[in-house]
């Protein structure tokens, strides 16, 4: 299985997120080769979910999960207390009013 850098999957998924014309900003960079990556969906009505990739050993690949939606003030804070114990996680910020991130098509568990 070959990986991907950090940096190079992020913006391969912004450009997957502009072909689809959902707004998709880096709001904050990590490691460019091996930072991990969190992507927080704001459906823009003061809500948010917040997105990671988790490894499956039996499986043995790469999966996304929701790991927390609430109140977006809540999801901005758990944000900042996972990069001040990981200062190399990005932060990928998407905003589409239907909800949608794209990170369940194929190509995003890399």
């Amino acid at each position: 299985m070959t990986r991907l850098t950090a940096e190079f999957w992020v913006q391969a998924y912004l450009a997957r997120l502009r072909l689809a014309d959902i707004p998709g900003f880096v709001v904050a960079r990590g490691d460019a080769t091996a930072g991990a990556v969190l992507v927080k969906q704001s459906p823009l009505d003061g809500s948010a979910s917040l997105h990671q990739r988790f490894f499956d050993p039996l499986a043995e690949t790469r999966r996304w999960e929701e790991v927390a939606r609430g109140p977006e003030a809540e999801i901005d804070a758990r944000i900042r207390r996972d990069r001040a114990r990981d200062p190399d996680l990005w932060v990928i910020e998407v905003e589409d009013r239907l909800g949608r991130t794209l990170l369940d098509e194929p190509g995003f568990d890399g």
